[in-house]
């Protein structure tokens, strides 16, 4: 038999400890090793025995979570996964969170309808289970520096209905990633030149945390990175990330394609889900389309990107070697949906092949200059 996750939770908030040890110990396959009030004492439990998960808030006393990530990275890597009622106003401090290593973000569970409480739970337990299949790896210790205080919030956008419909000449490149995402799609879109195709982005992630999430990767790459709104066109140059908490759809409108943003129950555990986008540009874009399947846990893209490959287009995984956690990309590959898996740092290159091979505006233009 597999032993069980062992869980430590790391919260000042003594009713919050309670909430998620019930949570986690009610989830087969799961238990939890024990619970600390600060990252002090959690240091002390970690003397003791390692766990296979830590579950963490960000604002703590006498240690803030992201300097307490930072210090475990740089000394001994265990999966992190940030628990925090910040998640849902949109947080800067949480994606700094992530770039020291935590794995996961996930909202602190609070009273609500019946299914607000019970998609929680699997948010939660979901997020563990990813987590203990992460490969973390040891980070520098960064230089001392203090954390930004303050959030913005994200507006939340308003649902929309649509259908897709067939075909365009344009190109298009649907991502979708999970867990080990936010570093990753960093690394794919930082090398992009500003003529690359248009990219939308299903990066499973709460709501609130998806605009600073793309503002942080606009201020990195030369294409121009934000947040999906309904009717955004999709232009050479622009990458849309799915709102958290809302699926996004690929559309066409004449001989250009847009975007739409749509509340909906959760599709593969999820929402926004990497099916919903891919099937949305199996049936807009067709072969003028390149599917990729990035880090995360689970199977969701796996059934949208066959559906994808059915209709002509590309689809690529990314490799076990470069993943955080082997699984979309695996499940993919084992639905038959992956023409080729390739590592991480070679995904921006193929979109640039693909952006230019057997492209009908660069032969148009080379039959004009014969």
């Amino acid at each position: 038999m597999m032993s069980a996750i062992r869980v430590l939770i790391v919260d000042d908030s003594a009713s919050v400890r309670q909430v998620l040890t019930e949570i986690v110990s009610a989830e087969p396959g799961m238990e939890v090793m024990g619970t600390a009030s600060n990252p002090y004492f959690a240091a002390e439990r970690l003397r003791e025995e390692v766990p296979d998960v830590i579950i963490c808030d960000i604002e703590m006393p006498r240690m803030d979570g992201i300097t307490f990530v930072q210090k475990l990275m740089s000394q001994r890597p265990i999966p992190v996964v940030i628990c925090s009622s910040l998640a849902e106003a949109g947080s800067a401090m949480a994606l700094q969170a992530l770039e020291a290593g935590a794995v996961e973000i996930i909202a602190k569970p609070k009273m609500g309808t019946p299914q607000f409480l019970m998609e929680s739970r699997t948010r939660i337990t979901d997020a563990v289970r990813a987590a203990s299949q992460a490969k973390p790896r040891q980070r520098r210790a960064p230089a001392s520096q203090g954390v930004q205080p303050k959030l913005t919030a994200d507006a939340v956008l308003p649902p929309a209905t649509g259908r897709p419909i067939d075909r365009t000449t344009d190109k298009v490149v649907v991502v979708g990633a999970s867990t080990g995402g936010t570093e990753a799609l960093r690394h794919l879109l930082e090398p992009l030149p500003v003529d690359c195709p248009g990219i939308a982005v299903v990066q499973h992630m709460p709501a609130g945390f998806t605009s600073a999430f793309a503002k942080r990767l606009d201020s990195l790459c030369r294409i121009e990175v934000r947040e999906a709104v309904t009717g955004d066109r999709l232009m050479p140059g622009l990458a849309l990330i799915a709102p958290g908490n809302h699926h996004l759809l690929l559309q066409r409108s004449g001989a250009q394609y847009h975007v739409e943003v749509r509340e909906g129950p959760l599709v593969s555990r999820h929402r926004p889900s990497v099916d919903v986008l891919f099937r949305s540009a199996a049936r807009s874009a067709g072969a003028n389309a390149l599917g990729i399947i990035m880090t995360g846990m689970g199977d969701d893209g796996a059934k949208g990107m066959l559906e994808l490959r059915q209709t002509g287009a590309r689809t690529v995984g990314q490799d076990e070697a470069s993943c955080i956690v082997y699984g979309m990309p695996k499940e993919a590959m084992k639905a038959g949906a992956v023409q080729e898996e390739m590592p991480l740092g070679k995904l921006s290159a193929e979109i640039v092949r693909f952006s230019h091979d057997h492209s009908p505006r660069v032969q148009a233009r080379a039959s004009q200059s014969r």
